[in-house]
């Protein structure tokens, strides 16, 4: 069947068509007034504490948050919401972190270390890091990108869309994702991708406050009646509001493999919470503020807006499965992903009928795309940013680079990213690439986390530490999960059928747990340390004049 431009379609195609000619104009102004590496890497760090949070909340609100969070719920009740809890509860940890990092580095990761340890391995090693998260998490995105947009289509189980099919639509898809990316970043810098998530961040929150508050409506704003319906939708009664149906279940008669799967949640966990402060580019949204002190304003109201939204994400999972079920949603989608789209539609429909479900829709799903645009933004950013700031500036051109050279290398590095980032989404479009989410946050918690918190907090680290835990925490992390179910070696329990990424013949699996964050990121900090330890370079002084900056802000950029 072919799928036609109908109401949906138009409307969706309008709104996603006027998101993105309001972006592409604020990077054309964003252009004109950046003149210098501050403006590209940093914006002038012309943004207060309440600008940062909300694209704070941008840069951190995916479409997994939007759609995967709202749909696990919808699918599996309680344990959906387990993402939400380690998602926020990460921003615990980073907001006493924040203030130091600001006034501890200039534009990027590297530059933490980098201060006390003026050794190029440092920058390589940052860099490498930075880029290997940046990539994994941005892979994910585009390929959720192109899914997203042949499932709106009604397309992806077949059919075609202006006479391309399934598979053209989502490589179309990705790689219009993947010019607009190169566009912002190489035209307007970060003053274009900070506009761009406070639209993105507004927009969401707009959506999602206004489908929470008509799923209240519908059940008189009586939380436990919205909680019951969901329960005797889903066909499960009590146990849909309790936890163990999807994470840490337990096994009859294999107490081994309930210890695993009490462990896989807890390493998830790990991950999810550990992984947010060390992620790329979060951390380079710092350096956009004045001072240490809005730094840490941008981070307290980035908790209340990111708190907000995983509360209304309750409302949604649970009224997806009251008002839309979870067979038709897993009918469309096995993963719940269509379950947000579907609500959308069925709530306009009882509010205006069908031009209310259409126009609903439309709106939900143009959010959508916008959300996925505008974090591919920011990854490509920080990329870009380290390959010309740390690599071009401090290791080719040994820190003596112009500005105006720093900040070409990055356009540059924009469109190889770009490029390269394209290239593995056509590649991997068919692929369950869920996991690579959850890979990017063990990572960052791996390879990144122990050389922040080291560096801030420890004399004795060095450079021999900063290599041993960049390339330890991300090596490992790789290795675990090529040894993981992930992988291989997980199959159906009645058919047999391949759950992992290789065939049902293949079984390389080792490891048992899906998630490496629980061996992986211990590991990360151990290396470090166990290299530092084996070194006799010292910084001491250094450390103290870099202890004092991150403290007090005297002699921060």
């Amino acid at each position: 069947m072919t799928a036609g431009l109908d109401a949906v379609h138009l409307w969706t195609l309008g709104l996603c068509g006027l998101f993105i000619a309001v972006t592409l104009g604020i990077t054309v102004w964003a252009r004109r007034s950046t003149r210098g590496a501050v403006d590209f890497y940093a914006g002038g760090r012309s943004f207060g504490g309440t600008q940062n949070g909300l694209a704070l909340t941008g840069d951190y609100l995916s479409a997994a948050s939007f759609l995967g969070i709202a749909g696990l719920i919808a699918l599996r009740g309680y344990d959906g919401f387990l993402y939400s809890i380690g998602f926020l509860v990460a921003w615990l940890l980073v907001l006493p972190m924040a203030q130091l990092i600001r006034n501890s580095g200039r534009y990027t990761m590297a530059d933490l270390p980098g201060y006390r340890m003026r050794r190029m391995r440092v920058r390589l090693a940052c860099t490498t890091s930075t880029v290997a998260v940046s990539t994994v998490y941005l892979i994910a995105q585009m390929v959720g990108a192109g899914a997203l947009v042949t499932m709106l289509l009604g397309i992806d189980h077949g059919g075609t869309f202006l006479g391309m099919t399934g598979t053209q639509t989502r490589t179309a898809a990705i790689t219009l994702v993947g010019v607009l990316m190169v566009v912002y970043v190489m035209y307007g810098g970060m003053k274009a991708a900070t506009w761009l998530q406070i639209i993105k961040a507004g927009l969401l929150l707009t959506a999602t406050a206004l489908m929470t508050a008509l799923v209240l409506a519908v059940f008189g704003f009586d939380p436990s009646a919205l909680l019951e319906s969901a329960a005797a939708a889903s066909g499960s009664g009590q146990a849909f509001l309790e936890p163990g149906r999807h994470f840490a279940v337990e096994v009859a008669g294999d107490p081994v493999q309930t210890l695993v799967n009490r462990l896989d949640l807890f390493s998830l966990g790990m991950a999810l919470v550990l992984g947010t402060a060390a992620l790329p580019h979060i951390l380079v949204r710092f350096y956009t503020v004045r001072d240490g002190r809005a730094a840490r304003t941008s981070v307290k109201r980035t908790i209340l807006l990111v708190g907000a939204f995983y509360l209304m994400t309750l409302a949604l999972g649970f009224g997806a499965a009251a008002l839309v079920g979870p067979d038709a949603i897993a009918a469309q989608d096995p993963s719940g992903n269509a379950a947000v789209p579907q609500l959308a539609a069925e709530l306009g429909s009882l509010v205006a009928g069908p031009a209310g479900s259409a126009v609903m829709l439309a709106f939900v799903s143009a959010v959508a795309l916008a959300t996925i645009l505008a974090v591919i933004a920011s990854l490509t950013l920080a990329s870009s940013s380290s390959m010309a700031h740390d690599f071009f500036g401090h290791i080719l051109m040994w820190g003596r680079s112009k500005e105006s050279q720093e900040v070409g290398v990055a356009r540059i590095s924009a469109v190889l990213v770009g490029a390269l980032a394209i290239l593995l989404a056509v590649r991997a479009q068919h692929l369950n690439v869920a996991f690579l989410v959850g890979l990017a946050f063990a990572i960052a918690a791996s390879a990144n986390l122990p050389v922040i918190v080291l560096t801030l907090f420890w004399r004795r680290f060095n450079t021999r530490g900063v290599e041993w835990g960049v390339y330890g925490g991300l090596g490992t992390s790789l290795l675990l999960v090529l040894l993981s179910p992930v992988v291989s070696g997980k199959t159906h329990p009645e058919t047999g059928e391949s759950l992992s990424l290789l065939p049902a013949g293949i079984d390389i699996q080792v490891f048992p747990l899906e998630n490496p964050g629980l061996v992986a990121i211990p590991l990360g900090f151990a290396f470090a340390i166990a290299g530092s330890l084996l070194s006799r370079e010292s910084d001491g002084d250094r450390y103290d004049r870099m202890r004092l900056r991150s403290l007090t802000g005297i002699g921060a950029s």
